[in-house]
């Protein structure tokens, strides 16, 4: 029996799409055997290989502004941290550990000490969560281990690598889609940053995108990624982005030898 990955892109509050492609498969009973994660999409990643349902996370998501200023806590230094995420965390996985995850899970990282991406899968949860998703500039780096971490998404903002030789199968689901020909270009400042990040990454997004089997990239144009308030109408989005691919979805299931 073949084993069906998804990798899921960082975004910040975009990161609510990843939210409908997994009831999305959950709905088409596509069962995962693994999940790769970045910034956003290793924080919905861990709450999803916790058990918990993806209109649980979003309803979670809306109360307490994970992408908002209610969670972060102002530094000395000029920078924001996201201590108020782990205390989100800690309630809604209590054992701070990947190992009580029901699937395995790979949380991709910058350590900025050596200028290279890590994956992290094995030991103190909350930390690498929170290390793959600070926001180089707007959040101080997190110690872990023997790295000092920001978002992952700054070397690799879809990270196929955990799941190549683990899964046969890889859908991929990326929420950075934030203009086509026809949208016109935000010039408010943080969109502006938010557009020239992802042009700086766009092509090796679009190589990786390549070893998917399935590639879901919803258009999500004048969604700032921190802000929380269109979280629903964000989650449709991403749910109906998947459920357009949904024959092509039942073919990977179908292959997988998965049975309802």
């Amino acid at each position: 029996m073949s084993k069906i990955g998804i990798v899921l892109s960082g975004g910040g509050a975009r990161g609510a799409a990843h939210l409908g492609v997994l009831k999305a498969l959950d709905d088409l009973e596509i069962k995962l055997s693994a999940i790769s994660g970045v910034s956003a999409g290793a924080i919905i990643g861990a709450l999803y290989s916790a058990g918990i349902s993806p209109e649980k996370i979003l309803e979670t998501l809306k109360a307490q502004s994970y992408f908002g200023i209610k969670d972060f806590l102002w530094m000395k230094n000029g920078l924001f941290n996201l201590e108020g995420l782990r205390k989100r965390l800690l309630e809604l996985i209590p054992q701070d550990d990947f190992s009580c995850l029901k699937i395995p899970l790979f949380i991709v990282a910058t350590d900025i000490l050596t200028g290279a991406s890590v994956t992290l899968s094995d030991g103190k949860l909350y930390d690498a969560v929170l290390g793959s998703a600070s926001v180089p500039v707007v959040f101080e780096p997190k110690p872990y281990k023997d790295y000092l971490l920001l978002d992952g998404g700054i070397l690799n903002n879809l990270p196929i690598e955990p799941l190549l030789g683990r899964c046969n199968i890889l859908i991929g689901s990326h929420v950075n889609k934030l203009h086509d020909a026809n949208t016109p270009i935000s010039l408010d400042k943080t969109a502006l940053m938010d557009q020239c990040f992802h042009l700086v990454i766009a092509n090796s997004v679009k190589e990786r995108a390549k070893a998917c089997h399935v590639y879901i990239e919803p258009l999500l144009a004048g969604f700032g990624i921190f802000e929380m308030k269109h979280a629903d109408q964000i989650f449709e989005i991403g749910y109906n982005a998947a459920m357009d691919q949904r024959e092509q979805l039942l073919a990977l299931k179908k292959d997988s030898g998965i049975t309802e």
